[in-house]
């Protein structure tokens, strides 16, 4: 089978994406770490939560990885496919204690 050329653009974007992972999970990681040590509010499920999202988002993010593969992608679109799932599970981590600090700060 005959590889297609390289996307110069599809790597950027799939090393990009990474990146944006690396920056959601870093502020999901602070606020959680602010969060333990009482600084900002966080649910008294939070760190149970923290444990039991992994699993699933890591099995989705494999899943797909693996469809893509199958389906004859590059590598940069195994990467892309792989990181969307872990992308999206972060953001909405970010999302949730970034509006639960701010709806405390309102109420003080």
């Amino acid at each position: 089978m005959r590889r297609k050329p390289v996307n110069p653009v599809e790597i950027w974007q799939a090393y990009t994406g990474l990146g944006m992972l690396a920056l959601e999970a870093q502020a999901v990681i602070g606020m959680r770490m602010l969060g333990m040590s009482g600084a900002i509010p966080v649910a008294k499920s939070e760190n149970r939560k923290m444990l039991a999202e992994k699993p699933p988002a890591f099995a989705k993010a494999a899943t797909a990885a693996a469809r893509k593969a199958a389906a004859g992608g590059s590598p940069e679109q195994i990467l892309t496919a792989a990181v969307k799932p872990l992308t999206k599970t972060a953001r909405a981590n970010r999302k949730r204690l970034v509006s639960k600090a701010v709806s405390r700060r309102k109420k003080t």
